[in-house]
């Protein structure tokens, strides 16, 4: 096993542990330093992502399904499957010349998530739930997030987290939708035979590291303070896409 690989899972490990914990990151840690790092191309992490964020998922839910606002779930649901397919025919076609450009955008993907999870920290109870056609836009949005960097998270962590829901409620919704996404992307992947081996033999390795972690996270959670995961976060967040953004634009001037 290369020393690449081994960094490649032990970057996983990490977002597992913050997803588990905060129910998003996986995605964004592994993508962003992935790329950050130089250790693979966008379109080879974001299939991996997809796949293990399935197994972090199956790991995560049982049980929770009874703490979902199930209205909530379907408008957001109905909207992801069509963003999730124009994000990754997006990628295959900005990945054969514009790769300076796909990691600007995705920096500033990234640290609107860092931005995005401490504005929306504070959970609002005494505000009304949204309209449904709201959840129907952020799983659109987040849909395409999904499909072009395998980042699902940032715009339904916004939105989930100023509805008047607890805080488990958001973290079960969140890993559903995350699934959802995730299998549509992988689906749609393996249709057209893009899920190369070497894609599924990282997977392979990654998937007991990514069971393992879920279940330790779940039995041991954090001793710090859901604020506190949020600050470390947002941290990680900011450094990652700032370190690609600036790269990406040096690159491209």
């Amino acid at each position: 096993m290369t020393s690449t690989v081994v960094l490649l899972l032990l970057i996983i490990v990490v977002g597992t542990y913050f997803q588990t914990a905060t129910g998003f990151g996986l995605g964004i840690i592994v993508t962003g330093a992935t790329t950050a790092f130089g250790l693979a191309d966008l379109n080879f992490i974001a299939a991996v992502v997809s796949l293990i964020t399935l197994v972090n998922c199956a790991f995560s839910l049982p049980g929770c399904l009874k703490q979902l606002d199930w209205r909530a779930m379907c408008a957001a649901g109905i909207a992801v499957c069509p963003g999730v397919i124009i994000g990754v025919v997006l990628l295959a076609y900005l990945s054969d010349f514009a790769t300076n450009i796909l990691q600007i955008l995705l920096g500033i993907m990234i640290i609107i998530s860092g931005v995005s999870s401490m504005l929306s920290a504070k959970n609002r109870e005494h505000q009304s739930r949204s309209h449904d056609a709201s959840f129907f836009v952020s799983g659109l949005a987040s849909g395409f997030t999904g499909g072009l960097f395998g980042i699902a998270g940032p715009p339904l962590v916004f939105h989930f987290y100023r509805q008047p829901f607890s805080i488990v409620t958001i973290r079960n919704m969140l890993l559903m939708l995350f699934a959802c996404i995730c299998a549509i992307r992988s689906g749609y992947l393996a249709f057209y035979g893009l899920l190369t081996d070497e894609i599924l033999i990282l997977s392979v390795f990654a998937i007991p590291l990514v069971s393992v972690t879920t279940l330790l996270v779940r039995r041991f959670p954090p001793a710090l303070s859901p604020q506190h995961m949020r600050y470390v976060v947002f941290t990680l967040l900011i450094l990652i896409g700032g370190h690609l953004l600036i790269s990406g634009l040096w690159s491209l001037l």
